[in-house]
């Protein structure tokens, strides 16, 4: 069984919209952003600011 916090705080994947296959591994509290996060990040890849999508 999973511990408590795990279940609130899952490991998320983000992935970014550039098509460059880059993605940036974090957490999120799930009581306060229930919806699919998109964050402006730096893709090293792509060598600018892009748009990251949440994927699961």
């Amino acid at each position: 069984m999973a511990s408590k916090s795990a279940e609130i705080r899952p490991v998320i994947h983000l992935r970014s919209t550039a098509g460059t296959g880059f993605t940036y591994t974090t957490t999120k509290n799930r009581r306060n952003t229930p919806d699919r996060l998109e964050l402006m990040k730096f893709d090293p890849v792509a060598g600018k600011r892009v748009l990251f999508r949440e994927t699961r």
